[in-house]
């Protein structure tokens, strides 16, 4: 075979690697479906939240904390976009959202926040807010204590470790300690953002921390997104956004994890949440991913909100609660209840509160 020759016969097998590749991406964001909306009552979109409200996650007294202006590679945002942190008080009769005081030693212009978790220390009632943050593209961990009083938060330490190197969500599990999700496998943008895409393995994973030790736990997620704990602490539920599933997983004395079964979600599901009263696991999802990465304003991404009723059963039930075709609410991320309410949040657009049927 001659040097031309071998060279096409190389550029065509590239050419359909290539296409296989995109077939493949296209089928795992659900390129091809269509979504008829399914919309809650008395539905109001929240003022103040119009750069994204990426995660939301609710205290038992009704204060949801939310996270915005996250700047995320491929997501229509700007660069100027500024990251803060909200609470809503969802026992008061005006829902506005009110962005929490940041101490003045804090570098804001560098915080990217995406996923949250708060954990209320049983000792003493001390509310720990949890913050996924990516200054400059990279990965660390804010911790704060919130201050009821006057809204404010008090930064108490930074976590980096080589082992938390795309954190995308985060759940605590004591005041130092937490599980986080990696939704990428490389740390070079351009290895995450076109050769991770295309190759569309299962290499992601979740890590488990504290002060004492730091060790992946689970592995083999094709894009480890959301994760929580069940409200006895006994179970921790990790969404695969590409393998459309949400994993039950259990956890050991030594804080490992051990897988007990997939749920199957039909959508590409981001953050989860957990009713603390009822167990039932609730995520904003993704409809049809590939709008959300060709982004074009008249075809925008849709939402979707998943409840999951029964998760530890054997006949878990999966619902859809909501669902708009991006006229109302673009890129749904996260969706948590609180009494008959339902907050419904995003990745770059705005955030919804719905009366629950």
């Amino acid at each position: 075979m001659g040097k031309v020759g071998f060279i096409s016969l190389l550029i065509a097998a590239i050419a359909v690697f290539l296409g296989e590749r995109i077939v493949n991406l296209r089928k795992r964001s659900l390129a091809t479906r269509e979504l008829e909306t399914n919309h809650l009552p008395n539905c109001v979109l929240l003022p103040n939240l119009n750069d994204g409200s990426e995660d939301i996650t609710i205290l038992g007294n009704g204060l949801a904390f939310i996270s915005s202006g996250l700047r995320y590679p491929g997501m229509p945002i700007l660069d100027t976009v500024v990251g803060k942190i909200y609470v809503l008080n969802l026992d008061e009769p005006r829902i506005k959202p009110i962005e929490l005081r940041m101490p003045r030693n804090f570098d804001l212009e560098s915080f990217n926040p995406h996923g949250i978790s708060v954990y209320t220390d049983p000792n003493d009632g001390t509310v720990y807010l949890f913050v996924v943050s990516h200054p400059e593209h990279k990965t660390q961990i804010e911790l704060f204590k919130f201050v009821e009083e006057d809204y404010s938060l008090v930064h108490l330490k930074t976590i980096k470790h080589e082992l938390l190197y795309s954190v995308n969500d985060i759940v605590a599990v004591g005041v130092e300690s937490f599980y986080a999700t990696n939704d990428h496998y490389f740390v070079n943008e351009f290895m995450k953002s076109t050769v991770e895409v295309i190759l569309l393995q299962p290499w992601t994973n979740v890590v488990y921390y504290s002060p004492e030790e730091v060790k992946v736990v689970s592995d083999g997620y094709y894009f480890a997104n959301g994760i929580n704990v069940s409200p006895d602490q006994k179970y921790v539920y990790v969404a695969d956004i590409f393998d459309h599933n949400v994993h039950v997983l259990e956890r050991k004395e030594d804080n490992g994890l051990a897988f007990v079964k997939s749920v199957a979600v039909g959508s590409l599901c981001d953050n989860l949440e957990v009713d603390p009263n009822t167990g039932d696991v609730w995520s904003g999802c993704h409809p049809n991913a590939w709008k959300l990465f060709l982004y074009d304003a008249n075809n925008p991404p849709g939402s979707e909100v998943i409840q999951i009723q029964n998760i530890l059963s054997d006949e878990p039930v999966v619902k859809q609660v909501y669902a708009d075709d991006g006229k109302v609410l673009q890129g749904s991320s996260v969706a948590t209840p609180y009494g008959n309410k339902l907050l419904i949040g995003t990745v770059f657009h705005k955030a919804l509160i719905c009366d629950l049927k």
